[in-house]
């Protein structure tokens, strides 16, 4: 009976190694799950600080140019009493350009005159 006894406590050691051994092992997966699951936060929250971060550029960007554009001035009419009380005077100049005289007896003269001459005249 001895050698029974000793043959069962050998086994029943051997299931609880077995046991331990599934408790390790089921430790180790929870710690790799948690590992896991902290890298996806992680990658999560680095994604949301750098889309912040552009986010943050670009407002500050588009301040700068606002600022830019707001900076310049530009010129805005305006206008005073003043302006519409003057009389104004118009100056008319001489024309540079005489219209051609409508004579055309003295262009018929001109053409008999100049019979002898070249026609310089250009036709199409």
């Amino acid at each position: 009976m001895k050698h029974g006894r000793n043959k069962a406590v050998l086994v029943e050691m051997e299931n609880d190694r077995k046991a331990l051994n599934r408790e390790d092992d089921d430790q180790q997966e929870e710690e790799k799950m948690e590992k896991f699951f902290a890298l996806i936060r992680s990658f999560g929250e680095a994604r949301d600080r750098r889309r912040r971060e552009l986010n943050e550029m670009e407002m500050t960007k588009s301040k700068k140019t606002r600022k830019l554009e707001s900076g310049q001035s530009t010129w805005v009419p305006s206008f005073k009493w003043e302006d519409f009380t003057e009389d104004v005077e118009f100056i008319r100049r001489a024309p540079l350009i005489f219209p051609a005289p409508c004579n055309k007896k003295e262009d018929k003269k001109d053409e008999e005159d100049n019979e002898g001459d070249l026609d310089l005249k250009l036709t199409l």
